[in-house]
Protein backbone atom coordinates (compact mmCIF):
# COMPACT_ATOMS: atom_id res chain seq x y z
CA UNK A 1 0.00 0.00 0.00
CA UNK A 2 1.16 3.50 -0.80
CA UNK A 3 0.50 5.52 2.34
CA UNK A 4 -1.76 8.49 1.79
CA UNK A 5 -0.20 11.34 3.82
CA UNK A 6 -3.51 13.20 3.86
CA UNK A 7 -5.56 10.47 5.53
CA UNK A 8 -7.58 11.59 8.57
CA UNK A 9 -10.21 8.85 8.89
CA UNK A 10 -9.00 6.69 11.79
CA UNK A 11 -12.32 7.34 13.55
CA UNK A 12 -13.84 5.37 10.66
CA UNK A 13 -11.30 3.03 9.05
CA UNK A 14 -7.72 2.75 10.25
CA UNK A 15 -4.75 2.16 7.95
CA UNK A 16 -1.18 1.05 8.49
CA UNK A 17 1.70 0.50 6.04
CA UNK A 18 1.25 -2.84 4.30
CA UNK A 19 -2.33 -3.34 5.46
CA UNK A 20 -3.77 -4.33 2.08
CA UNK A 21 -1.04 -6.86 1.38
CA UNK A 22 -1.14 -8.44 4.85
CA UNK A 23 -4.92 -8.66 4.90
CA UNK A 24 -4.94 -10.15 1.39
CA UNK A 25 -2.39 -12.77 2.42
CA UNK A 26 -4.45 -13.73 5.50
CA UNK A 27 -7.67 -14.00 3.50
CA UNK A 28 -5.95 -15.93 0.71
CA UNK A 29 -4.65 -18.44 3.25
CA UNK A 30 -8.18 -18.69 4.64
CA UNK A 31 -9.51 -19.38 1.14
CA UNK A 32 -6.91 -22.08 0.57
CA UNK A 33 -7.72 -23.85 3.83
CA UNK A 34 -11.48 -23.41 3.48
CA UNK A 35 -11.36 -24.81 -0.06
CA UNK A 36 -9.39 -27.94 0.81
CA UNK A 37 -11.15 -31.26 0.22
CA UNK A 38 -10.52 -32.51 3.74
CA UNK A 39 -11.91 -32.08 7.27
CA UNK A 40 -9.42 -29.54 8.57
CA UNK A 41 -11.26 -26.33 7.73
CA UNK A 42 -12.92 -25.67 11.08
CA UNK A 43 -9.91 -26.50 13.27
CA UNK A 44 -7.74 -24.15 11.21
CA UNK A 45 -10.26 -21.32 11.19
CA UNK A 46 -10.99 -21.60 14.91
CA UNK A 47 -7.27 -21.39 15.62
CA UNK A 48 -7.14 -18.07 13.72
CA UNK A 49 -10.21 -16.84 15.59
CA UNK A 50 -8.57 -17.78 18.89
CA UNK A 51 -5.54 -15.70 17.94
CA UNK A 52 -7.91 -12.76 17.35
CA UNK A 53 -9.40 -13.25 20.82
CA UNK A 54 -5.99 -13.63 22.46
CA UNK A 55 -4.69 -10.42 20.86
CA UNK A 56 -7.76 -8.57 22.11
CA UNK A 57 -7.40 -10.00 25.61
CA UNK A 58 -3.78 -8.84 25.75
CA UNK A 59 -4.77 -5.40 24.46
CA UNK A 60 -7.21 -4.68 27.30
CA UNK A 61 -5.84 -7.02 30.01
CA UNK A 62 -8.94 -9.20 29.97
CA UNK A 63 -8.84 -12.42 32.01
CA UNK A 64 -9.01 -15.66 30.04
CA UNK A 65 -12.51 -16.81 29.25
CA UNK A 66 -14.10 -13.36 29.60
CA UNK A 67 -14.02 -12.18 25.96
CA UNK A 68 -15.47 -13.38 22.68
CA UNK A 69 -16.13 -11.98 19.23
CA UNK A 70 -19.27 -10.20 18.07
CA UNK A 71 -20.38 -8.92 14.68
CA UNK A 72 -20.51 -5.33 15.96
CA UNK A 73 -21.11 -3.30 19.11
CA UNK A 74 -24.88 -3.35 18.62
CA UNK A 75 -25.16 -7.14 18.60
CA UNK A 76 -22.68 -7.24 21.49
CA UNK A 77 -24.91 -4.95 23.57
CA UNK A 78 -28.02 -6.90 22.57
CA UNK A 79 -26.42 -10.11 23.85
CA UNK A 80 -25.67 -8.43 27.18
CA UNK A 81 -29.12 -6.86 27.57
CA UNK A 82 -30.93 -9.99 26.51
CA UNK A 83 -29.02 -12.11 28.97
CA UNK A 84 -29.11 -10.12 32.20
CA UNK A 85 -31.45 -11.37 34.92
CA UNK A 86 -34.74 -9.46 34.71
CA UNK A 87 -34.23 -7.89 38.14
CA UNK A 88 -31.10 -6.09 36.96
CA UNK A 89 -33.11 -3.75 34.70
CA UNK A 90 -36.87 -4.08 35.27
CA UNK A 91 -38.30 -1.00 36.98
CA UNK A 92 -34.95 0.80 36.77
CA UNK A 93 -33.23 3.33 34.53
CA UNK A 94 -30.60 2.79 31.89
CA UNK A 95 -28.35 5.85 31.64
CA UNK A 96 -26.55 6.97 28.50
CA UNK A 97 -25.13 10.23 27.15
CA UNK A 98 -26.69 11.92 24.13
CA UNK A 99 -23.33 11.86 22.32
CA UNK A 100 -23.16 8.06 22.39
CA UNK A 101 -22.89 5.98 19.22
CA UNK A 102 -26.45 6.33 17.84
CA UNK A 103 -26.84 2.64 17.00
CA UNK A 104 -26.61 1.74 20.69
CA UNK A 105 -29.23 4.34 21.59
CA UNK A 106 -31.54 2.99 18.89
CA UNK A 107 -31.22 -0.49 20.41
CA UNK A 108 -31.81 0.68 23.98
CA UNK A 109 -34.82 2.77 22.99
CA UNK A 110 -36.34 -0.21 21.23
CA UNK A 111 -35.82 -2.62 24.13
CA UNK A 112 -36.92 -0.50 27.07
CA UNK A 113 -40.60 -1.47 26.98
CA UNK A 114 -39.95 -5.20 26.67
CA UNK A 115 -37.25 -5.29 29.35
CA UNK A 116 -39.11 -2.87 31.61
CA UNK A 117 -36.49 -0.14 32.03
CA UNK A 118 -36.63 3.59 31.32
CA UNK A 119 -33.95 5.00 29.05
CA UNK A 120 -32.54 8.27 30.41
CA UNK A 121 -30.42 10.24 27.96
CA UNK A 122 -28.21 12.96 29.42
CA UNK A 123 -28.23 15.90 26.96
CA UNK A 124 -25.45 18.03 25.56
CA UNK A 125 -25.74 21.54 26.96
CA UNK A 126 -26.87 24.27 24.58
CA UNK A 127 -23.96 25.59 22.54
CA UNK A 128 -21.57 22.83 23.65
CA UNK A 129 -20.24 19.77 21.81
CA UNK A 130 -20.21 16.90 24.33
CA UNK A 131 -22.00 15.72 27.45
CA UNK A 132 -20.23 16.87 30.59
CA UNK A 133 -19.13 14.27 33.10
CA UNK A 134 -20.72 16.30 35.90
CA UNK A 135 -24.08 16.09 34.10
CA UNK A 136 -23.76 12.32 33.89
CA UNK A 137 -22.98 12.17 37.59
CA UNK A 138 -25.92 14.44 38.46
CA UNK A 139 -28.33 12.15 36.58
CA UNK A 140 -26.86 8.97 38.07
CA UNK A 141 -28.75 7.89 41.17
CA UNK A 142 -29.52 4.56 42.82
CA UNK A 143 -32.37 3.96 40.35
CA UNK A 144 -29.87 3.42 37.53
CA UNK A 145 -29.59 -0.30 36.91
CA UNK A 146 -27.14 0.09 34.04
CA UNK A 147 -25.06 2.93 32.65
CA UNK A 148 -23.39 2.68 29.25
CA UNK A 149 -20.37 4.98 29.04
CA UNK A 150 -18.70 6.15 25.85
CA UNK A 151 -14.90 6.03 26.30
CA UNK A 152 -14.32 8.60 23.53
CA UNK A 153 -17.13 10.25 21.58
CA UNK A 154 -17.32 10.10 17.79
CA UNK A 155 -18.50 13.69 17.30
CA UNK A 156 -16.26 15.65 19.70
CA UNK A 157 -13.42 13.27 20.65
CA UNK A 158 -14.35 13.87 24.28
CA UNK A 159 -12.75 11.33 26.61
CA UNK A 160 -14.82 10.82 29.73
CA UNK A 161 -13.31 10.45 33.20
CA UNK A 162 -13.84 6.71 33.37
CA UNK A 163 -12.40 6.39 36.86
CA UNK A 164 -14.71 8.94 38.46
CA UNK A 165 -17.79 7.74 36.57
CA UNK A 166 -17.19 4.08 37.30
CA UNK A 167 -16.49 4.70 40.98
CA UNK A 168 -19.75 6.62 41.27
CA UNK A 169 -21.68 3.96 39.39
CA UNK A 170 -20.51 1.15 41.59
CA UNK A 171 -21.41 3.18 44.69
CA UNK A 172 -24.91 3.49 43.23
CA UNK A 173 -25.06 -0.28 42.73
CA UNK A 174 -25.28 0.09 38.95
CA UNK A 175 -23.83 -2.13 36.28
CA UNK A 176 -21.32 -0.14 34.23
CA UNK A 177 -20.61 -0.93 30.59
CA UNK A 178 -18.12 0.89 28.35
CA UNK A 179 -18.15 1.35 24.59
CA UNK A 180 -14.43 1.48 23.76
CA UNK A 181 -14.85 1.89 20.01
CA UNK A 182 -13.54 5.40 19.33
CA UNK A 183 -10.63 5.26 21.76
CA UNK A 184 -9.21 1.75 21.82
CA UNK A 185 -6.01 1.39 19.85
CA UNK A 186 -4.86 4.97 20.39
CA UNK A 187 -5.82 5.82 24.00
CA UNK A 188 -4.52 3.21 26.47
CA UNK A 189 -7.18 1.21 28.29
CA UNK A 190 -6.82 -1.63 30.77
CA UNK A 191 -9.48 -3.50 32.68
CA UNK A 192 -7.01 -3.62 35.54
CA UNK A 193 -7.28 0.17 35.85
CA UNK A 194 -10.95 0.44 34.84
CA UNK A 195 -12.77 -2.71 35.97
CA UNK A 196 -15.97 -2.30 33.96
CA UNK A 197 -18.74 -4.85 34.30
CA UNK A 198 -18.59 -5.28 30.54
CA UNK A 199 -17.01 -3.64 27.51
CA UNK A 200 -17.94 -3.72 23.83
CA UNK A 201 -15.88 -2.58 20.88
CA UNK A 202 -14.75 -3.13 17.31
CA UNK A 203 -11.43 -3.72 15.56
CA UNK A 204 -12.36 -1.44 12.69
CA UNK A 205 -11.03 2.00 13.61
CA UNK A 206 -7.72 2.82 15.38
CA UNK A 207 -6.92 -0.90 15.44
CA UNK A 208 -7.07 -0.94 11.62
CA UNK A 209 -9.11 -4.15 11.31
CA UNK A 210 -12.13 -5.15 9.25
CA UNK A 211 -15.90 -4.72 9.58
CA UNK A 212 -17.62 -7.51 11.51
CA UNK A 213 -14.76 -8.01 13.99
CA UNK A 214 -16.29 -6.74 17.23
CA UNK A 215 -15.89 -8.03 20.77
CA UNK A 216 -17.85 -8.35 24.00
CA UNK A 217 -16.07 -8.79 27.33
CA UNK A 218 -17.68 -9.26 30.73
CA UNK A 219 -16.58 -9.44 34.36
CA UNK A 220 -15.93 -13.08 35.19
CA UNK A 221 -18.32 -13.43 38.12
CA UNK A 222 -21.11 -11.63 36.25
CA UNK A 223 -20.94 -14.05 33.31
CA UNK A 224 -22.48 -16.80 35.43
CA UNK A 225 -25.65 -14.65 35.87
CA UNK A 226 -26.13 -14.00 32.17
CA UNK A 227 -28.16 -16.21 29.83
CA UNK A 228 -28.27 -14.47 26.42
CA UNK A 229 -31.53 -14.93 24.57
CA UNK A 230 -29.57 -14.65 21.31
CA UNK A 231 -28.12 -18.13 21.55
CA UNK A 232 -27.20 -20.99 19.26
CA UNK A 233 -24.92 -23.94 18.79
CA UNK A 234 -21.77 -21.93 19.57
CA UNK A 235 -23.23 -20.77 22.91
CA UNK A 236 -22.53 -24.24 24.31
CA UNK A 237 -19.36 -25.58 25.88
CA UNK A 238 -19.30 -28.10 23.04
CA UNK A 239 -20.79 -26.57 19.89
CA UNK A 240 -21.02 -30.01 18.31
CA UNK A 241 -23.46 -31.29 20.93
CA UNK A 242 -26.72 -31.47 19.03
CA UNK A 243 -28.92 -33.01 21.70
CA UNK A 244 -32.01 -30.81 21.46
CA UNK A 245 -32.96 -31.46 25.07
CA UNK A 246 -29.53 -30.86 26.61
CA UNK A 247 -28.62 -27.25 25.82
CA UNK A 248 -26.36 -25.76 28.49
CA UNK A 249 -24.58 -22.40 28.22
CA UNK A 250 -20.79 -22.44 28.06
CA UNK A 251 -19.32 -21.53 31.45
CA UNK A 252 -17.41 -18.54 30.09
CA UNK A 253 -17.81 -15.74 27.55
CA UNK A 254 -18.52 -18.25 24.82
CA UNK A 255 -22.14 -18.12 25.99
CA UNK A 256 -22.29 -14.78 24.14
CA UNK A 257 -21.66 -16.63 20.90
CA UNK A 258 -24.75 -17.82 19.06
CA UNK A 259 -24.82 -19.11 15.50
CA UNK A 260 -21.80 -19.73 13.28
CA UNK A 261 -19.30 -16.98 14.21
CA UNK A 262 -18.08 -14.42 11.66
CA UNK A 263 -14.64 -15.98 11.51
CA UNK A 264 -13.74 -14.30 8.23
CA UNK A 265 -13.73 -10.86 9.89
CA UNK A 266 -11.54 -12.19 12.70
CA UNK A 267 -9.10 -13.75 10.23
CA UNK A 268 -8.95 -10.52 8.24
CA UNK A 269 -8.25 -8.48 11.40
CA UNK A 270 -5.48 -10.62 12.89
CA UNK A 271 -2.71 -8.96 10.80
CA UNK A 272 -3.82 -5.52 12.00
CA UNK A 273 -3.91 -6.63 15.64
CA UNK A 274 -0.46 -8.19 15.25
CA UNK A 275 0.83 -4.97 13.72
CA UNK A 276 -0.69 -2.87 16.49
CA UNK A 277 0.73 -5.11 19.23
CA UNK A 278 4.21 -4.62 17.77
CA UNK A 279 4.13 -0.83 17.66
CA UNK A 280 5.69 1.59 20.09
CA UNK A 281 4.00 4.75 21.25
CA UNK A 282 1.41 5.47 18.56
CA UNK A 283 -0.14 8.08 20.84
CA UNK A 284 2.98 10.30 20.80
CA UNK A 285 2.83 10.71 17.02
CA UNK A 286 -0.91 11.22 17.16
CA UNK A 287 -0.57 13.92 19.85
CA UNK A 288 2.02 15.82 17.81
CA UNK A 289 -0.19 15.78 14.73
CA UNK A 290 -3.28 16.79 16.72
CA UNK A 291 -1.37 19.69 18.28
CA UNK A 292 -0.40 20.91 14.82
CA UNK A 293 -4.00 20.63 13.61
CA UNK A 294 -5.25 22.67 16.56
CA UNK A 295 -2.67 25.40 16.00
CA UNK A 296 -3.47 25.63 12.29
CA UNK A 297 -7.21 25.63 12.95
CA UNK A 298 -6.83 28.55 15.37
CA UNK A 299 -4.78 30.44 12.79
CA UNK A 300 -7.59 30.06 10.27
CA UNK A 301 -10.25 31.03 12.80
CA UNK A 302 -11.97 27.64 12.84
CA UNK A 303 -13.90 26.68 15.97
CA UNK A 304 -12.54 23.74 17.97
CA UNK A 305 -15.32 21.24 18.77
CA UNK A 306 -13.12 19.02 20.98
CA UNK A 307 -11.77 19.50 24.50
CA UNK A 308 -8.65 21.64 24.79
CA UNK A 309 -7.18 19.54 27.63
CA UNK A 310 -5.18 16.55 26.45
CA UNK A 311 -6.48 14.31 29.24
CA UNK A 312 -10.06 14.91 28.11
CA UNK A 313 -9.48 14.27 24.40
CA UNK A 314 -9.25 11.12 22.31
CA UNK A 315 -7.22 10.65 19.16
CA UNK A 316 -9.34 12.91 16.96
CA UNK A 317 -9.80 16.65 16.58
CA UNK A 318 -13.20 17.98 15.55
CA UNK A 319 -13.79 21.42 14.02
CA UNK A 320 -17.10 23.23 13.63
CA UNK A 321 -17.55 24.65 10.15
CA UNK A 322 -19.13 28.12 9.83
CA UNK A 323 -22.88 28.16 9.30
CA UNK A 324 -22.92 29.28 5.63
CA UNK A 325 -20.54 26.49 4.60
CA UNK A 326 -21.88 23.24 3.15
CA UNK A 327 -20.00 20.48 5.05
CA UNK A 328 -20.39 17.92 2.28
CA UNK A 329 -18.98 20.39 -0.25
CA UNK A 330 -15.95 20.78 2.02
CA UNK A 331 -15.50 17.01 2.33
CA UNK A 332 -15.84 16.59 -1.44
CA UNK A 333 -13.53 19.50 -2.16
CA UNK A 334 -10.87 18.10 0.13
CA UNK A 335 -11.20 14.69 -1.48
CA UNK A 336 -10.53 16.32 -4.85
CA UNK A 337 -7.29 17.55 -3.29
CA UNK A 338 -6.46 13.99 -2.06
CA UNK A 339 -7.34 14.87 1.54
CA UNK A 340 -9.64 12.35 3.23
CA UNK A 341 -11.92 13.52 6.07
CA UNK A 342 -15.61 13.29 6.87
CA UNK A 343 -18.30 15.36 8.61
CA UNK A 344 -21.24 14.80 10.92
CA UNK A 345 -23.48 17.78 10.36
CA UNK A 346 -21.29 20.87 10.64
CA UNK A 347 -18.59 18.95 12.54
CA UNK A 348 -15.49 18.15 10.49
CA UNK A 349 -13.80 15.03 11.90
CA UNK A 350 -10.00 14.77 11.70
CA UNK A 351 -8.19 11.70 13.01
CA UNK A 352 -4.48 11.47 12.21
CA UNK A 353 -2.81 8.08 12.54
CA UNK A 354 0.09 5.92 11.46
CA UNK A 355 0.04 6.96 7.78
CA UNK A 356 -0.67 10.65 8.40
CA UNK A 357 2.20 13.13 8.01
CA UNK A 358 2.93 16.81 8.55
CA UNK A 359 2.69 17.28 4.76
CA UNK A 360 -0.82 15.87 4.96
CA UNK A 361 -1.74 18.56 7.48
CA UNK A 362 -0.38 21.20 5.11
CA UNK A 363 -2.57 19.77 2.34
CA UNK A 364 -5.56 19.76 4.68
CA UNK A 365 -5.29 23.40 5.68
CA UNK A 366 -4.40 24.61 2.21
CA UNK A 367 -7.65 22.98 1.11
CA UNK A 368 -9.65 24.41 4.00
CA UNK A 369 -8.31 27.88 3.30
CA UNK A 370 -9.64 27.62 -0.24
CA UNK A 371 -12.96 25.96 0.63
CA UNK A 372 -14.07 27.62 3.87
Amino acid sequence: MTADPAYFLYHSIGLYPGKAEEMAAALTLFSQHWGEMDDGQWPNVMERRQEFLDLWRALIDAPEGTLTSAENVTTALFSVLGGLPAARLRGKKVLIAADCFPSLHFLLAGMQDRLGFTLETVPVRQGEFWVRDEDMLAAWDADVGLALLTFVTSTASHRCDLGALMDHGHKMGSLVGVDLTQGIGIIPFSLTDFPADFVISTTLKWLCGTPGAGIVQMREDLIAEVQPELRGWFSQDNPFSWDLEAFVYAPDARRFDHGTPSVLACVGSVPALRWHAGQGDLLAQNRALRAEIMVRAAEQGLTLASPTEEAKRGGSVMLQLPAPVDPQAVVNGLRDRAVHVDARGAILRLSPGAVTTKDGIDQLFDGLKALV
